[in-house]
């Protein structure tokens, strides 16, 4: 089953494409959202095979959505407006739907997805790695719940992430944001090349590192410790140049 999330604004079209979900074999609705920043959210820790994304929403587009996600799944832009056609195919998308959407338009958009889903399936995650890196390469920030608000982030910006029972704190160079989530969640919103988790407690910015002491990480005035579980991985990192 090919696993669907719906993002758009307009609640009848988001009606209409989950009724469509529901009448086709091989689709499941996994989730829908008429906010774009609560999709986002959603799917920086949940996976998806297939997300109909709406392009023009207030807050942040669905181009801009799409742009914030590091493995970002098969993708239908949906829109009312035939010229945002041209840019779905930047982004690789499988199809584009223009509102509003007829059953048979829809089912010719799934048809795609579901051959290229097989494709990907069959090939292996190699034929998707250059694809992700490509996205991993533009992404340049994320979105965290904190309280009810949903906190932007840049990516430089971090300088390391402290948990604390439930908690979790990313400090950056000019706040403390505080979000409720484990610290194994916040290592799949963030680039592996860039972050690392040095101890139970604390995930460090590789690239703000001022020097490492015995066991210890100094960064930004502050010493952070490395775990012992973690210590073999970090420095085997660091011999590699990395």
């Amino acid at each position: 089953m090919i696993r669907c999330v719906v993002v758009d604004d307009e609640p009848m079209a988001l009606e209409v494409l989950e009724d469509y979900i529901r009448m086709t074999p091989n689709l499941v609705l996994q989730h829908t959202f008429n906010n774009s920043l609560e999709a986002l959210a959603y799917l920086q820790t949940h996976e998806a095979d297939l997300l109909f994304l709406d392009i023009n929403m207030p807050d942040l587009s669905g181009i801009q959505l799409l742009k914030s996600l590091r493995q970002p799944p098969m993708v239908v832009f949906t829109t009312a407006y035939s010229e945002y056609a041209v840019k779905s195919y930047e982004f690789d998308a499988v199809d584009y739907l223009l509102k509003p959407v007829e059953f048979d338009r829809f089912l010719k958009a799934v048809n795609k997805a579901i051959e290229q889903f097989n494709t990907r399936h069959k090939a292996g995650t190699q034929q998707t790695g250059a694809k992700d890196e490509d996205v991993t390469a533009t992404k340049e920030y994320i979105f965290i719940k904190s309280g009810y608000q949903l906190i932007k982030l840049k990516l430089d910006s971090i300088l390391y992430v402290e948990a604390s029972k439930n908690y979790v704190t990313f400090v950056t160079t000019d706040k403390k944001v505080l979000a409720l989530m484990p610290l194994s969640e916040v290592m799949q919103l963030l680039p592996p090349d860039d972050f690392f988790r040095i101890h139970k407690s604390y995930i460090v910015a590789l690239r703000h590192i001022d020097a490492i002491e015995r066991q210890h990480v100094n960064l930004n005035k502050q010493q952070l410790p490395i775990g012992k579980t973690y210590a073999v991985d970090f420095f085997k990192l660091l011999n590699q140049g990395i």
